[in-house]
């Protein structure tokens, strides 16, 4: 019987190099003290917070790593957590990095990435008879080369993966990468399709549904959400559709009733940073799907991850347990 989450896709080093300023072209910027080193991408953001929620939790790993320091640097930091099975993981190539400048006053990050072994990420890396999982989180959607080339039948080769999973009786979760440019449009429709549990942020959603969620001033169209979640939903996931952004999280369950909570209400000296705070607030969440909680008791565990993330520079460094984040919902008065 199958149990537990599998999280397939990215697994990446993150080099975070902390920032005066975002620069214009051509202008020098000083990178200060506090340059760290830590795992990132879909997979080890997600699994870690997930085997940190719950120790008992049975947890897989799958993906494509290098054949070099950084994939040993992913294997020892992945494997200091006892319920996350590593013997899914391929090593080929040079591990993926991504070089994270963090803008020390805004917080807000750029990132330049290596695809590097993620790329060689495709169906052939997925073992079915092995993977003991009951939902498959597959992440991110436009940082996998491979998954994301044409498929004639399904439209993507993720498509493909996905529809392959749900055949076999496994759920279904996708996050999606942001980026500029008009991919999500061909990319992710044909993956929402064969998926039951979509979590992506505002600027995600904007691009796949066209609906305004966001401007270039930075407001936030809190009123569009639902209907954007609807678009979602239209698109074919069959179960969760969750947007998260920096004020609150946003989802329709399985019933097409609209779930809103605001984010934690935060002190301006306690975010160190926010690398990872996307994926801190889709492990909540996938975590309250595995345990068969409802869409408003899983979106608050995510919105309380997110914030424990945002503890600490690294993307995992500030979760902690379930009962833990849980207990920042009291401490900084929300509707957590």
């Amino acid at each position: 019987m199958k149990k537990g989450i599998c999280a397939a896709g990215n697994l990446i080093v993150d080099i975070t190099y902390p920032i005066e300023r975002w620069p214009r072209q051509s202008e020098l910027t000083t990178i200060t003290e506090g340059i760290t080193r830590s795992t990132g991408g879909a997979v080890c953001n997600v699994i870690s917070d997930l085997a940190k929620l719950d120790p008992t939790l049975p947890l897989e790993a799958m993906g494509v790593i290098g054949e070099d320091p950084e994939g040993e640097f992913i294997l020892e930091q992945l494997g200091a957590h006892k319920n996350i099975d590593l013997s899914l993981l391929k090593r080929r190539g040079k591990t993926s990095f991504t070089a994270v400048m963090s803008d020390n006053t805004t917080k807000k990050r750029t990132f330049f990435q290596y695809r590097g072994a993620n790329a060689l990420f495709d169906e052939a890396c997925v073992d079915w008879e092995r993977m003991k999982g009951q939902l498959l989180h597959v992440g991110y959607i436009l940082l996998l080369d491979t998954l994301d080339q044409e498929d004639a039948e399904y439209g993507t080769r993720m498509a493909r993966l996905l529809a392959q999973a749900k055949s076999r009786g496994i759920k279904t979760s996708i996050d999606v990468v942001t980026e500029t440019g008009d991919r999500f449009r061909t990319l992710v429709p044909p993956a929402l399709k064969y998926t039951d549990y979509c979590i992506i942020n505002e600027l995600e959603a904007q691009q796949i549904t066209g609906v305004l969620l966001r401007d270039e001033e930075e407001r936030l169209y809190v009123e569009h959400m639902e209907e954007a979640l609807r678009k979602m939903k239209e698109l074919g996931v069959s179960t969760w559709a969750v947007i998260h952004c920096p004020e609150g999280g946003y989802g329709l369950d399985e019933n097409g009733s609209f779930v809103s909570l605001n984010s934690l209400r935060l002190p301006e000296d306690y975010i160190k940073g926010t690398v990872g705070a996307g994926d801190a607030f889709c492990a909540g969440v996938l975590y309250g799907a595995q345990k068969q909680w409802n869409l408003e008791e899983s979106i608050r565990l995510g919105i309380c991850t997110a914030a424990a993330s945002l503890s600490e520079p690294g993307a995992t460094e500030g979760v902690g347990s379930v009962e833990q984040v849980m207990k920042l919902g009291n401490r900084f008065e929300t509707d957590c």
